[in-house]
Formats: C-alpha cells, sequence, structure tokens
C-alpha cells in the first residue's frame, strides 16, 4: 500500500497542534498516513501568540486576493519542506490538503492556481480568496464543508467558491451545515475523514 499525507492547515492567530484533533480522529480510518500540522511561517499580527500564512490587518475584499498571492512563496516553501521531508515529491496524488478557515483559502488557492495536484483538498470554513485568472491543472476533488451561522466567513463564501470550482472543472462538493458556526464540527469531521478515505484510498 502506498503511503499516504495529510497535510492540515490551520485558521489565522492558530498554530500546527490545533489540528492534530482531527488527525487523531481520522487515524484509525486512514492506514498507512501521516499526518503533517505545520505552522504557518509568519507571527500573526493582531494577538500575542499564533501564525498566519497572511495578514488580516485592515483586510477588505479589494486586498484580499493581492495577500493570497503574496503569500504564495511561503506558502509554497512550507509545503515543499513537507513533501521533501517524506519523500512524496513524485507522488502528489497521495496527499490532501485539509484546511480551516484560513487555511483553507490557501489550500484552495494553491488548487485554483494549478500550483498543487494534490490527490484531494478538504476546506472548513473557507473561501476561494484567489485572484482571476484561474490556472487549474486537473480536477482534484474538493469537499467545503460551511457552517450555516458562521460569523466570521460567511456561508455564502463556500456557495460561491463551489460554483467556481464547479466551473473550473473541479469534482467539488459542498455540504451546509445547520446550527453550526466557524468551526470544525463533529459531524464535519466524520464528513472530512470519509472523503479522504474515499480519494486517498480509491
Amino acid at each position: 500500500m502506498s503511503k499516504k499525507l495529510v497535510i492540515l492547515l490551520h485558521g489565522v492567530g492558530g498554530h500546527g497542534l490545533e489540528m492534530t484533533p482531527l488527525s487523531e480522529r481520522w487515524k484509525s480510518a486512514l492506514p498507512n498516513t501521516t499526518f503533517a500540522t505545520p505552522d504557518a511561517p509568519d507571527i500573526f499580527d493582531l494577538g500575542p501568540i499564533g501564525h498566519q500564512w497572511f495578514s488580516v490587518k485592515d483586510v477588505t475584499p479589494k486586498n484580499r486576493g493581492a495577500r493570497v498571492k503574496a503569500a504564495r512563496k511561503s506558502f509554497d516553501q512550507t509545503i515543499s519542506a513537507i513533501i521533501d521531508l517524506h519523500g512524496m515529491t513524485d507522488r502528489l496524488q497521495n496527499i490532501a490538503f485539509a484546511g480551516f478557515s484560513q487555511g483553507s483559502i490557501m489550500a484552495l488557492d494553491a488548487v485554483a492556481r494549478g500550483r498543487w495536484p494534490v490527490g484531494a483538498v478538504l476546506a472548513y470554513s473557507g473561501r476561494l480568496a484567489t485572484p482571476a485568472p484561474y490556472d487549474p491543472c486537473c480536477d482534484t476533488p474538493v469537499l467545503l464543508i460551511h457552517g450555516r451561522e458562521d460569523n466570521v466567513i460567511p456561508v455564502e463564501e463556500s456557495i460561491r467558491a463551489h460554483a467556481l470550482l464547479r466551473d473550473m472543472g473541479f469534482a467539488a462538493e459542498l455540504v451546509l451545515e445547520e446550527n453550526t458556526g466557524h468551526t470544525v464540527s463533529l459531524n464535519g469531521t466524520n464528513l472530512g475523514r470519509d472523503f479522504l478515505k474515499q480519494n486517498l484510498f480509491p
């Protein structure tokens, strides 16, 4: 059985270890899988602790795309180092990104721009902030999960992302959770596990 790798990407102001509960719930269903939980490369600039993939200080819909674009180099360096460490540079189809919030934004950007043709992308409470034009290179399966009561990133962002990803040719699915805010629910955790199992172990 080929080795699999799931890279979990935390939200703004967080750190990699916050994603460990997901890997703990998933590991029994995903044999021969390594879980990586990197810290984002930049220190959170709106609080005393934590990390960020890009700054959200004074962020607006107009400047968010430029910040995502500027964050690509450090994001790609982080991902490349993890993949190299595990000797999987030539097996991207055996790798999945699983992001929350800002981590989802970076994961979706990575596939929408065609930089990382990985085997699956799981995006919790995210948005597609990638500025056009897009440049997808594959039909990576994508699962978007978003709570309808999210007051941080509106649920409409995942609805919009789903439509755009489908238009780009991705095998994108969307799950909207009732009575759920900006979080990864137990139901969402289980749906994510099943999605990764289906697409990393077809």
